[in-house]
């Protein structure tokens, strides 16, 4: 009898394990069924995939979907719509919301906003403090949970520890990856006099490479001490990267597209809407992340979404506020890139899907094998595109890229076996659920 599925993706070249070929592939309840030749099998749809690349579903393990205390600027609704919008079936949400996520009452209640009301599938990072360290081993393995977030240097929300002694006590209490925004508080506090009103081509000034690399020089030596996994999130600066490459058997590394995109001279252009903590640099270090994803050190994409209105970005420097959006702009951006020879298609795959799933040991995602989930990206090469602010679908409405020309595109996006989008539109009702992680089964 002939095999039957619920879809058959028919004729795309398939990116995933064995590397790059054509292959056909088969869903059924959900799960991947079978790669290979199902010219014979039968489907209740079969799609037509010639000339489109069938990619392992992209996660963005750092988003801020503002949820709740901000929902004028983002909700897990629409920061969930614009993911899958841009080809991403995953994201991590970050715990500086209002009320913080730093308890189980926190996270339980994200978890309830966002299941069946996300249009993709979803985790919450849990914000370390000095209040909650002893409860983070089992903060970090509830259900839902992508593992403990801790600020070193303040940013956007009050979440913050600044001290050896806090770090170390959070170290002491986590078994999973933590996650780190590495800025030294005390370097930042003491430069901020160097911050020039009105000009947001300082804020790398104040945020200086040394408030980074101090930073993660400490933290480096903090998790060495405990013996404990860490994640750098968004690394900005070539000494970070080489400080880093030495102490891979213990931490991770995070950069985002829009370090790996811009450089000091875009605040001449666009001003604060290129504001970011850590700040955009200039392009000694951009060209320095890029060495740093070409050789390995770097282990994973994430966006930073961290979206604010127009009218908040237009507040005089350095009263504006940092953060741009991105979760929708990650896959076309990335895949000019691709098309520009600064990465392979499988290292983008490694970057943004299978790096995510080995890092924090999400389970069944992060490949196109059979028995996974049905997760998957599906990319036209060679589609030229212009962003533009009208596509994006963030409640505040702009993108740093608006009028950037692309090549390169994300066609449709499956959640476990949900088409959700194809060609720009939403085609299935939401349907996100918490993502499952080895370490909490």
């Amino acid at each position: 009898m002939p095999q039957v599925f619920d879809v058959i993706l028919s004729g795309g070249a398939l990116v995933n394990q064995d590397g790059e070929g054509a292959r056909d592939v088969g869903l059924r309840d959900g799960k991947i069924a079978e790669i290979g030749d199902l010219s014979r099998a039968s489907a209740g749809e079969t799609i037509d995939c010639r000339g489109l690349h069938i990619l392992p579903g992209v996660i963005d393990s750092q988003v801020h979907f503002r949820e709740p205390g901000a929902s004028h600027k983002e909700d897990l609704e629409s920061g969930s719509r614009g993911a899958v919008l841009g080809g991403v079936v995953g994201v991590f949400d970050m715990p500086n919301t209002n009320p913080l996520t730093t308890g189980e009452a926190e996270l339980a209640d994200k978890v309830a906003r966002a299941t069946g009301r996300m249009h993709c599938d979803f985790a919450f990072w849990v914000g370390g403090t000095h209040e909650n360290a002893s409860d983070l081993s089992e903060l970090e393995r509830l259900p839902g949970a992508a593992g403990v977030k801790v600020f070193m240097g303040s940013s956007t929300g009050s979440l913050l520890i600044a001290d050896d002694a806090g770090i170390a006590d959070v170290l002491s209490h986590t078994r999973r990856r933590a996650a780190f925004h590495s800025e030294d508080e005390d370097r930042l506090n003491l430069r901020k006099s160097l911050r020039i009103a009105g000009d947001p081509s300082s804020h790398p000034v104040w945020r200086d490479v040394e408030t980074a690399v101090r930073s993660t020089r400490r933290l480096m030596n903090i998790a060495r001490e405990k013996g404990a996994l860490v994640h750098v999130l968004h690394v900005t600066t070539e000494e970070e990267i080489a400080l880093l490459a030495e102490h891979k058997d213990i931490a991770s590394v995070e950069v985002t597209p829009h370090h790996l995109t811009m450089d000091a001279s875009d605040y001449a252009r666009i001003g604060t809407l290129a504001q970011m903590n850590p700040p955009v640099r200039e392009a000694r270090h951009r060209e320095a992340l890029w060495r740093g994803v070409a050789q390995g050190v770097v282990d994973v994409l994430g966006s930073d979404h961290a979206p604010h209105t127009l009218e908040e970005k237009a507040k005089p420097y350095p009263n504006s506020p940092s953060g741009m959006t991105g979760v929708q702009t990650l896959v076309p951006l990335l895949l000019d890139h691709v098309n520009a020879g600064r990465l392979t298609l499988q290292r983008f795959v490694d970057l943004t899907s299978a790096g995510p799933a080995r890092l924090f040991g999400i389970a069944g995602k992060g490949r196109v094998a059979v028995g996974y989930d049905a997760d998957l990206t599906i990319v036209d090469m060679k589609r030229r595109e212009t962003i533009r602010n009208s596509w994006i679908a963030s409640r505040v409405g702009w993108t740093p890229y608006d009028g950037k020309e692309v090549v390169g595109w994300p066609i449709g996006t499956f959640v476990r076996g949900a088409k959700i989008m194809w060609d720009g539109e939403l085609v299935t009702p939401s349907s996100g659920a918490p993502m499952r992680f080895w370490s909490a089964l």
